[in-house]
């Protein structure tokens, strides 16, 4: 009991003479630098999504229950492929009674061409008149017109039977498949939605006052997170403001086309934008200062961003926002304040947690 009640006291003594605990000596070990400002010029940064310049919604033109399903997500497909079939029974017999009345009637077309012909040599000879020749006439013509009116009909009924298979309209990745074998297809319904992965863009929407600033001579950079690290950094291929702005927010869209053929990316992805700006734009002078940190310093765990804080108590994990790489330094945006000291080795400050 008396070793017990003497040992707050000895914790109590090493901290009058001013003895730190373990964690705390360690800490002063710890190679850190500051968070401090460098000079920058005027960039935006903002939040976007990945898209695809070309993705669609197949829906059918015809009702029906589906027969046969060929594709299920994530398949590539080719443009013409077919991916499912709807029952088309119906519409077969439908365009076999269109081609038996086109049969008919071009029967009826060659016996009135006929007759047409016989009414002419007799009308030559006068054995007929005038009215008999213009009757035989008007027959031939109305029969021949029925008979263009009924191919017209076979030929739609015809394409009717083509709209229960349903094609890949171009190359691409199946995305969404949104019906099962046996299913009831109706006309409007989406049953796949594709994509064309050759052709991507990262829609971004901006104030209004920064989409009329950008600088269109300077190139705007893509961060893309979920990415490799080599391929993290994109430069993009062009740059579109659309013309109108959105009233609820008074923002305006942008497309940064991106370099086709990029691992790992795929439509609804998050990505970052990288905006120059016109110096009126950023709201001061190119050489603006903004707070950085050493690259060195920075953990990244898939979208988590953190740095170790190393102070007189130890180092603590702190998450913060990133912006753009400037050299051996990366630009913060917050989390974390002037003045403050990062650990340039995390691994090390790991293990001198309070």
């Amino acid at each position: 009991m008396e070793s017990t009640k003497r040992a707050p006291a000895a914790l109590m003594f090493c901290i009058v003479l001013g003895l730190a605990p373990a964690a705390t000596a360690f800490a002063a070990d710890i190679a850190t630098a500051p968070v401090a400002r460098a000079a920058s010029d005027g960039v935006y940064v903002s939040d976007g999504t990945v898209e695809a310049v070309r993705q669609s919604v197949i829906a059918p033109q015809v009702a029906g229950r589906i027969t046969d399903l060929r594709v299920k997500a994530g398949d590539t497909v080719k443009a013409g492929q077919i991916l499912a079939r709807i029952d088309e029974r119906a519409a077969e017999q439908q365009a076999s009674a269109s081609q038996a009345q086109v049969a008919a009637a071009q029967a009826q077309l060659d016996a009135a061409r006929r007759e047409f012909a016989r009414s002419e040599r007799l009308f030559s000879k006068k054995y007929i008149s005038q009215t008999a020749m213009d009757q035989a006439e008007a027959q031939f013509k109305a029969t021949e017109a029925q008979v263009r009116s009924l191919l017209a009909q076979a030929g739609l009924a015809s394409t009717q039977t083509s709209f229960h298979t349903i094609q890949a309209p171009y190359s691409g990745i199946v995305a969404e498949v949104s019906c099962e074998l046996g299913d009831m297809a109706t006309p409007g319904k989406p049953l796949f939605r594709i994509y064309d992965p050759a052709a991507l863009r990262v829609v971004s929407d901006v104030p209004e006052s920064v989409a009329r600033s950008i600088a269109t001579a300077g190139p705007a950079k893509i961060e893309l997170p979920a990415v490799a690290e080599a391929m993290r950094w994109q430069s993009a291929v062009a740059v579109t403001v659309l013309p109108t702005a959105d009233p609820a927010s008074h923002t305006m869209q942008l497309r940064l086309a991106l370099p086709p053929r990029i691992a790992g990316i795929a439509p609804g992805m998050f990505a970052r934008t990288h905006l120059p700006l016109t110096d009126a734009a950023s709201g001061s002078a190119p050489s603006s200062k903004r707070l950085t940190i050493p690259s060195a310093s920075v953990i990244r765990r898939t979208e988590l961003d953190a740095v170790y804080v190393v102070d007189g108590k130890g180092a603590r994990l702190r998450q913060v926002r990133l912006g753009r790489v400037l050299a051996d330094r990366v630009e913060v945006l917050a989390g974390l304040s002037e003045g403050e000291r990062v650990a340039l080795d995390p691994i090390a400050a790991a293990r001198i947690q309070p």
